[in-house]
């Protein structure tokens, strides 16, 4: 096998292992502690729960599939053909994981329930958007948002649910329309958290006139590139040259060490940066 084949594959599994085990873990979240509360859970997964509380016909992992139909569509003609077919296995995941998980985790308090069931179920949702699909439902709309104008997956996610919720107000009580808007916002920030943690890097800025020697042990040592920029001192009037680097977070303590064991009086700025493209980083998602 050629090795252009061992990483078609090897992207395939790993992509296809992301959507079973976020779906696993969503419908965990779902059936074992968000249906036994009576909370609606957001997102088209909600409106499905608000159909199935409303007229006990079908499950929710057949009402899934239905109300999915149109968006697949959507997203065969919006995004890509790789996009929906590796969505079409999510959602078939999902809803499978839907229908024979059947166990109940026993919380009793529901503020207890919201924070567990919406950790899951955002662990779950950050891991299957991990992948280069989803599994269904906004996922999709959400994506191709994300893309054409960079909207934040989960904050048009939070937004669709406020509108879900004002609906749910006519069929449910209003305390359970309540917990399950502070569910939405629990997932929704994990969601987000999942989403970001394995591409948050740290920028750092550092000014010193020792630049060159900086600059060179961060090339050696850390084996990250640096930038010099010009500037110019507001209080000394001097020329500057400002050394910018990007390192992984664990790199951070060793490059400080680096830096002010070259100069003590250099002067450090670190950012949190949550998307880093390039050689050595991330590489661009392209569904």
């Amino acid at each position: 096998m050629s090795i252009e084949k061992k990483q078609l594959l090897s992207s395939v599994l790993w992509n296809l292992l992301l959507l079973t085990t976020g779906s696993i873990i969503l419908a965990i979240g779902i059936n074992a502690i968000i249906i036994p509360h009576g909370f609606v859970t957001g997102g088209l997964s909600g409106v499905c729960l608000l159909f199935y509380y409303a007229t006990h016909l079908l499950s929710t992992g057949i009402w899934y599939l239905i109300v999915n139909i149109p968006l697949f569509l959507f997203g065969w003609v919006k995004i890509s053909r790789r996009f929906f077919f590796y969505s079409l296995f999510g959602m078939v995941a999902f809803s499978f994981s839907m229908e024979v998980i059947s166990f109940e985790i026993a919380i009793k308090d529901p503020f207890l329930a919201i924070l567990a069931g919406g950790s899951i179920m955002g662990i779950g949702g950050g891991i299957a958007l991990h992948s280069l699909g989803s599994m269904g439902g906004l996922d999709i709309v959400s994506i191709m948002l994300n893309q054409k104008f960079g909207v934040r997956i989960g904050n048009f996610l939070f937004g669709f649910n406020m509108l879900l919720f004002l609906f749910s107000f006519k069929i449910m009580e209003t305390d359970l329309v309540l917990y399950s808007i502070a569910l939405s916002y629990v997932t929704s920030q994990v969601l987000e958290y999942v989403l970001t943690m394995f591409n948050q890097r740290k920028m750092i800025l550092i000014i010193s006139d020792s630049y060159d020697e900086i600059a060179d042990a961060i090339k050696q040592k850390m084996n990250r590139g640096a930038t010099f920029i010009n500037g110019s001192g507001a209080y000394s009037g001097k020329d500057k040259k400002i050394i910018l680097t990007v390192v992984h977070n664990y790199q951070l303590k060793r490059l400080e060490e680096a830096v002010l064991f070259i100069d003590p009086q250099a002067f450090m700025i670190t950012e949190n940066t949550f998307n880093v493209l390039g050689r050595g980083f991330s590489k661009p998602k392209t569904y």
